[in-house]
């Protein structure tokens, strides 16, 4: 199909027309390919290249083993201790963590250094202009929506900061946070929001937004759509497939606490995007990652601002607490990986770099981003390292700030406009696999092409960061 010209086919053919989106696609896809020859050259020879290097990430960081206390303790278990209650054992795993990054820093920066070079080489030879616009092109925007996303996000920091300064202040009186304190437990998570709580819970403010959206949730709990029982040989997350016409399964290892139902709706919520694909065929449903968070950010927004409601303050503080660090992640982390990787990008063109100078280079990232919200002293240099992400596709991590910011921008649009946001909004799901994001975002009145747009999705972040920090203030 792509080696057809396709407004050609579409005008000659009602089925092409009305899979145009697909039809072109394909076309660009064709244009962006090498010589047969070539091509399965490059498939095979990356077997022994790209694709290695990254399985010798996976398999070198998922046995890395830290001693801590004296104990030989898997690197994978030794990061979640970041979450700990009690701030010296925090402090002591990062320092441990931190030492365990350097005994695999020299194979990892082969590693790093590897892809990167495959992947721009590649690129060029397929006829991209570089990295960046094939990675825009394959998720469906355009370089102008990325550029007015990242300068949205970066007038945004200030205002994280704020939060991170008052937790800052609640966890150690101190003036900013130290890399170890990131994930802190703040506040206390109140009642326990057990099974039958949670399905009345969201079903009656699914209502509040529509019928339909409560109805979808009611059906979901009474099929039985749901694994949601921690059992042994059971996967940890939580993940949503679409089978068959409009039905989900979702799987789930449900706990009983605000964080359990929060991702409950969340999956559900692809759920409901799954139910408004059911009339598109396989060509016409086929979204982006940019566009799939859409409904799931939607829905999670409902249950927490309902949620929120409810809470005494110390359950408002640790409901918040739990949103903020997402949003920070999602925001601050993600924008520090994106500048991050685009300098390993531009200086692998000229030579490789060492373990040293990629750590250099992740320090630079997390200071213009985190800047006096973090200790500049207690930074993670080894986050390049960690994150598994770098060692596949290029800049795979910006669709996520896009996802969660595309939701809450949908989100302001529903409390500004209700009525009129109801009308459209079933319609926009059903079609984020038949438009790129922003004529599809164009036609609901959204210009993703603006900056205004992103900061109106932030705004919503910032009234959360507000609370926070009244509330940090009280505490």
């Amino acid at each position: 199909m792509g080696g057809l010209d396709s407004d050609a086919l579409i005008a000659a053919s009602p089925v092409a027309a009305d899979r145009a989106y697909a039809v072109r696609e394909a076309r660009i896809q064709a244009l962006h390919l090498m010589p047969q020859p070539e091509e399965e050259l490059a498939a095979n020879l990356t077997l022994s290249g790209g694709g290695a290097w990254a399985r010798l990430h996976n398999d070198l960081t998922s046995q890395l083993m830290v001693v801590f206390d004296g104990t030989p303790t898997p690197m994978a278990v030794m990061r979640t201790l970041a979450t700990d209650p009690d701030a010296t054992v925090r402090r002591r795993a990062y320092d441990a963590e931190l030492e365990g990054w350097k005994t695999v820093a020299l194979p990892l920066s082969f590693a790093m250094n590897s892809i990167k070079h495959e992947s721009r080489l590649l690129s060029e030879r397929r006829g991209w202009p570089d990295l960046l616009e094939q990675c825009c092109v394959g998720n469906s925007i355009t370089r102008p929506t990325l550029d007015a996303m990242l300068a949205a996000a970066e007038k945004a920091f200030p205002h994280f900061r704020r939060y991170l300064q008052a937790k800052a202040r609640l966890v150690s009186g101190q003036a900013n946070l130290p890399w170890w304190d990131l994930f802190a437990p703040v506040g206390a998570e109140g009642r326990a929001w057990h099974w039958d709580e949670a399905e009345a819970f969201i079903a009656t403010h699914f209502d509040s937004y529509s019928p339909k959206l409560g109805n979808f949730a009611r059906r979901a709990f009474s099929e039985r759509w749901i694994d949601a029982e921690p059992r042994p040989g059971k996967r940890d997350g939580a993940f949503c497939a679409g089978i068959g016409k409009g039905d989900s399964r979702i799987l789930q290892n449900y706990r009983p606490s605000f964080d359990g139902v929060s991702t409950l709706a969340h999956e559900l919520g692809h759920g409901y995007h799954n139910l408004c694909l059911k009339d598109r065929t396989p060509f016409q449903s086929g979204t982006p990652m940019t566009l799939a968070e859409t409904a799931s950010i939607f829905c999670e927004t409902i249950v927490k601002h309902a949620a929120l409601e409810g809470a005494s303050p110390s359950e408002k503080l640790a409901i918040l607490e739990a949103s903020l660090q997402g949003s920070c992640q999602v925001v601050v982390d993600i924008s520090s990986r994106f500048r991050f990787e685009k300098a390993v990008v531009e200086r692998r063109k000229e030579r490789e770099l060492s373990a040293d100078e990629l750590c250099a280079l992740m320090l630079q990232a997390q200071g213009e981003t985190y800047g006096d919200g973090l200790d500049d002293t207690a930074l993670h240099p080894f986050m390049w390292a960690v994150k598994g992400h770098y060692y596949g596709a290029s800049f795979y991590n910006f669709p996520y700030m896009f996802g969660l910011l595309f939701g809450l921008g949908l989100y302001a649009r529903f409390e500004a406009e209700p009525d009129t946001f109801r009308a459209a909004y079933d319609d926009l799901l059903s079609r984020t696999g038949m438009a790129d994001a922003a004529p599809l975002a164009k036609e609901f009145g959204l210009d993703i092409e603006s900056e205004a747009f992103w900061a109106s999705s932030l705004e919503v972040i910032r009234g959360e960061i507000d609370q926070f920090v009244a509330l940090a203030a009280e505490a």
